[in-house]
C-alpha cells in the first residue's frame, strides 16, 4: 500500500513539475518577446543538440543515471531532473521524424504536454525504484551507477558537444573548442564552455557582430576570468610555469577571502 501511494503521488507531482518545465523552456525560445521561465544553462543545452531527436535523448540518459543513484542512495533529487532530463526527453519525442524544433521545441503548449507526460513518467520511476530496492542493493546501485554517470558526463559528454560544436560551423567550433577547453581547464568540464561557444557561433552566423554579440562575447570572457580567480587557477598557472606568485596577486586572493597556497 506503500509503495501504491509514492507511485500514485510520485506521477501527480512529476506530471505538475514536467508542465511547468516543458512550458518555460520552450517560452525561452520567444525572449524578450514573452517572458520566459526557465534557466539559461537549459536554453543553451536545447540549443547544442541542434534539434536532432537522438541528441536530446542521449544528453537528458547521460543525466538520467546520475539523478538515479542519487534517488536511489540518498534519497533525493539532483536538480539535472528538471534542468536537463525532462526537457531534453520531451524534445526527443517532440522531435523524432525529422519534425522541425520550430513546430515543436519552441512550442510552449506541446513541450508542456510531452514535459507532463516525461515528468510523470521519470520521476515515478525514479521514486518507485528508491522505495522498491533493500538497502543492500542500493548499496551495490550506487558502486555501478555512479562511475557509469561520472564517465558520462566527463569525458562523453564533452566530446559529443564539441562535436555538435564543429558539425554546427566554423565559428561555432572554433569558438566551442576554444571555451570547452578553457572550461575544461577551470572548471573540470568543457561542457558549459562548448555551449557558450555555440552560442556565439551562431550568433555571429546570424546577426554578425552587433552589439548583442559583443555584450555576449565580453560576459562569457568575463565569466571565464572571474571563475578562473575565485577557483585559483591564476595562481595554478603561475605555479604550472614554476614562477613565483606576485605578492599583489596574494593580497587580492586574501581581500576576497580566498586563501592562496604558495
Amino acid at each position: 500500500m506503500h509503495f501504491v501511494e509514492i507511485l500514485f503521488e510520485s506521477i501527480i507531482i512529476g506530471a505538475l513539475v514536467g508542465f511547468a518545465v516543458g512550458a518555460g523552456a520552450a517560452r525561452m525560445f520567444h525572449a524578450p518577446t514573452v517572458q520566459g521561465m526557465g534557466a539559461f544553462r537549459t536554453l543553451g543545452e536545447l540549443n547544442a543538440c541542434a534539434g536532432d531527436a537522438a541528441s536530446h535523448f542521449s544528453f537528458g540518459l547521460g543525466f538520467f543515471f546520475n539523478a538515479w543513484a542519487s534517488v536511489v542512495g540518498a534519497g533525493a533529487f539532483t536538480q539535472d531532473v528538471d534542468h536537463r532530463i525532462i526537457p531534453n526527453w520531451s524534445a526527443a519525442v517532440l522531435l523524432r521524424k525529422g519534425k522541425r524544433p520550430e513546430d515543436t521545441l519552441h512550442d510552449p503548449k506541446k513541450m508542456a504536454i510531452a514535459g507532463a507526460i516525461i515528468g510523470a513518467i521519470v520521476v515515478a520511476f525514479l521514486n518507485s525504484t528508491a522505495a522498491a530496492i533493500p538497502k543492500s542493493l542500493q548499496d551495490v546501485a550506487i558502486q555501478v551507477l555512479v562511475p557509469a554517470a561520472n564517465l558520462l558526463i566527463n569525458p562523453v559528454m564533452p566530446v559529443i558537444f564539441w562535436l555538435a560544436a564543429l558539425d554546427a560551423g566554423k565559428r561555432s567550433g572554433l569558438w566551442g573548442t576554444i571555451f570547452g577547453g578553457a572550461a575544461h581547464l577551470i572548471m573540470g568540464n568543457a561542457v558549459p564552455g562548448v555551449v557558450l561557444g555555440i552560442l556565439i557561433g551562431k550568433g555571429v552566423d546570424e546577426a554578425g557582430w552587433s552589439k548583442v554579440t559583443k555584450i555576449l562575447f565580453t560576459s562569457v570572457i568575463l565569466l571565464f576570468v572571474l571563475s578562473g580567480f575565485f577557483r585559483g587557477f591564476d595562481v595554478s598557472l603561475v605555479k604550472g610555469f614554476h614562477m613565483g606568485i606576485p605578492g599583489w596577486l596574494v593580497e587580492l586572493h586574501k581581500m576576497m577571502g580566498l586563501e592562496v597556497k604558495k
